[in-house]
Order: C-alpha cells, then structure tokens, then sequence
C-alpha cells in the first residue's frame, strides 16, 4: 500500500499539484493527505478528478484534504480544525486502519487542543493507528538549522503528547529537515516539522511500512512518502561494531563505564553479560553521538548547496565564513561515511584520502555476485543450473559424507599410530577424578 502526506503550503501550488498528479501516476496511491493546498474547492474537486482517486474528505477549517481509493470504506470519526481522522477499513483484507492526518498550529497554546484531542483518542484505540503531517513543532534541537534557539516547553509539550499516546516515531530516509524557508544568510532556517507516528498495532499490521522524505519542489515543505507491505517480514538488524567509534573521545569513557557486573558467576557468564551490555550501550552512544551518518549527509547536502548559492551571489566574508562551516561539518561525516564503506569492504590496502564511496559499493556487490553460485559439476563431471537440482545434489553430496556404507572391522591402521604416553600415564588418564 504506497500513500503520500504532504504539506503543499506555497506560492507554487499548482506547480506542486502536477507534480502529486505525476507522482500518482508511478506509485498509484491508495490515499493521499494534503494540507494547507490554498485552493477553492473547486478548483480542489478538479485536481481531485485528475489524481483519479475515487472519494475526497476535507476537515472544516478547509486546510485538510484526503483523497481515498474507492477500495476503502471510510468513516469519518474527527473533523477539527488541526486534524482529520478517519476509518479506513479494506475493501479485499478487511484491514481496518485510523488515519489521523494533522495540521498543527504554529502557536503553543492552540496545539494543546490538538495534544488533547490526542490523548482522548489513543485511551481507546486498539486498531492500526497511523499519525501524521505537520506538527508545525521540532522534537529535538538537532531537528533546526539557523533562527532563533528552541523553546524546550513546545519540545516538552510534544513528546509528553506522543509518549503518553504510546506512539512510535516511524523513521525516515532522505534529508532531516522536511521545511525550509526558502531564505538565505542568517534568515535561513531548516526544520523537521513532518513526521509520521503509528502504534503497536500498526507496525504490527505493516512491519515493512518505509517513510521517505522527497525534494521540496512545488512547496517548502517535502512530500512524506509511506509504502506499505503487509505481507513483509520485519527484517531485524544485528550489532555491527564500527571502527570509527574508537576514534572518538568518549568512547573509552564509556567502555570502562560499562564493562562490570555487579553480581558473582561462572567467568564465562560474566563475560557474556558484560558484551551483551556493552552491546546495548554502544548503540545507543551511537544513536546519540553520530545518529544515521547517511540521513546526516543528505541532509548537510541541503545546506551546502543554499549557501554556496549565497556565496556565488554575495560573495562577503561572512557568506564564505558560513559555507566552511557547513563544508567542515559535511566533511566530518563523510570521512565517517569512508570509513564505514572501509571496513564493509575489509579491503586493508585502501588509500587514504579516496573517499570514491561508489568504488566501495562495487567491491561489497561484486564480492557477493562472486560467493553466489550459479551452477556446480555433480559427482558425475555435469554441470547443473537449476536451482532444485543444486539443492538435490548438494544434499547427496554431504549425505555420501557422512553415511558409511560397510562398517570397517579391521583397525590395523591404528598400529601406525605412535603411543605418546605410557602406561602410567594413561591409568592416571582414565581413572576417575577425585574429590581434591
């Protein structure tokens, strides 16, 4: 199931309803969620008559709009001014799912209403439940370039609202920042002010559901794209130690922090719990100290480019002086990025200063295309392809390994073999042991 929630607020409405038509047109969304289109409605109904989707929804205030395939049954349970919620129950699956798409205000104390309505909500909710659109609200100080310092009460306000909902932050690929100002010099400012939240239920209905954040072109926010599979199997990454770390200041702190138990065992089990500790410790100093240094790049990109824009228009000191911090900054995290791709590759000879990352991708792939077979010679000298007859013969073979046909009864052999200890030795070898 593909949707997309978007915040088309700008003066390049239409420019960016083309291109939700033309995004339609490859993924084929099963609902759309638009906020602010600043459009009359009839103009609304047109576009919707050209998307192609067979029912539309709009809350009150005439901000939020959703367009739903006719596949789905749709109930509306909310309609307010900062959020539309909706039952949409599957047609084919007989899945049901509570959409709540939202539209904050940019004043603190006009989204309490909004957390509020929240809280009423999730006392009851026991079915799929997906939470999204503009939050007009950060949720960490990471989550802002430029402008004035966060106000921690609205941050508070926020995650006091989502963690008491018991709802979970959906993640995200592509750049951090989904709003930009479209401004230059010191009134440039980025912020994450969309994301998509969802509870136990959902991730447990779709725990393939993937958020991709797209180009901001048509608005100054960026369209959130949401593809669904409920057939796929939540894919459960394993602990990977990253050599990078331990070039990081802290991170002998933390080791020696957490490398002790407090209890008394086998040296074997106080080993064991002391890694798995250590384990969960790195990865969350990970999570917090470099965060997805792939996301971060992407996101750096964004602020490299507006400023080097500035920098070619104005060329001052401080224009240049803003773009080699931000140059600096990226360089950082592609060094990280090298690194990485180093030792994912485990090629020990690379040259310092290449930071050719695509090099390194055709070294992980290529390595894999080589440990892939593609035909073998059974044990009569012929090749074979199929996939089947691979797996038949690969079992024959190991088969043959380990079954004897004749039992052997003769064991001359072993009068070949030299005696290492004598006599003695092996009665104290084979005696039982004692108790001292």
């Amino acid at each position: 199931m593909d949707a997309i929630i978007w915040n088309v607020r700008s003066v390049s409405t239409m420019q960016a309803f083309e291109r939700l038509i033309t995004m339609h047109r490859k993924h084929h969304f099963e609902f759309i969620g638009i906020l602010e289109p600043m459009q009359q409605s009839h103009k609304m109904e047109r576009y919707r008559a050209r998307i192609g989707l067979a029912q539309a929804v709009v809350n009150v205030s005439n901000k939020i709009w959703a367009f739903i395939d006719e596949i789905f049954e749709v109930t509306i349970l909310y309609n307010m001014t900062q959020q539309l919620t909706l039952r949409l129950m599957h047609s084919e699956t007989h899945v049901e799912l509570i959409l709540t798409l939202v539209y904050a205000k940019c004043d603190r104390i006009e989204r309490i209403e909004q957390w509020d309505t929240l809280y009423a909500m999730a006392s009851y909710m026991t079915v799929p439940w997906l939470v999204g659109g503009d939050f007009n609200v950060i949720w960490h100080e990471e989550e802002k370039y430029g402008a004035l310092p966060v106000s921690l009460i609205e941050v508070d306000d926020f995650r006091y609202c989502i963690n008491t909902c018991n709802l979970t932050y959906l993640g995200f690929e592509g750049s951090i920042f989904t709003w930009w100002n479209r401004r230059s010099e010191e009134e440039c400012i980025f912020k994450r002010l969309d994301r998509c939240f969802g509870n136990n239920e959902l991730q447990q209905t779709f725990p393939g559901l993937e958020i991709t954040h797209l180009s901001k072109i048509g608005s100054d926010h960026c369209p959130m794209l949401l593809k669904c599979d409920i057939e796929t199997t939540p894919i459960k990454k394993s602990f990977r130690f990253l050599n990078f770390w331990t070039k990081h200041e802290t991170f002998k702190d933390v080791v020696k922090e957490n490398w002790n138990a407090d209890f008394s065992d086998n040296p074997f089990c106080i080993f064991n719990y002391k890694l798995k500790k250590l384990k969960q410790t790195l990865s969350t100093w990970s999570r917090a100290t470099y965060g997805d240094i792939f996301q971060k790049i992407a996101s750096l990109e964004e602020v490299v480019m507006v400023h080097e824009r500035q920098s070619e228009v104005n060329p001052t000191q401080m224009n240049r002086q803003r773009l080699q911090q931000v140059q600096a900054e990226m360089i950082k995290y592609l060094a990280l990025e090298e690194e990485f791709w180093r030792q994912k590759a485990g090629m020990l000879w690379f040259k310092d200063g290449d930071r050719n990352t695509k090099f390194f991708h055709a070294q992980v792939n290529g390595r894999r295309k080589r440990l892939k077979l593609s035909r073998i010679q059974n044990s009569l000298g012929n090749w074979i392809e199929e996939d089947h007859l691979i797996a038949e013969e690969a079992i024959k073979f190991y088969k043959d390994q380990f079954t004897e046909s004749v039992v052997p009864n003769d064991f001359y052999i072993l009068n070949h073999v030299p005696s290492m200890v004598d006599s003695d030795q092996h009665e104290r070898l084979m005696a039982l042991p004692s108790n001292k």
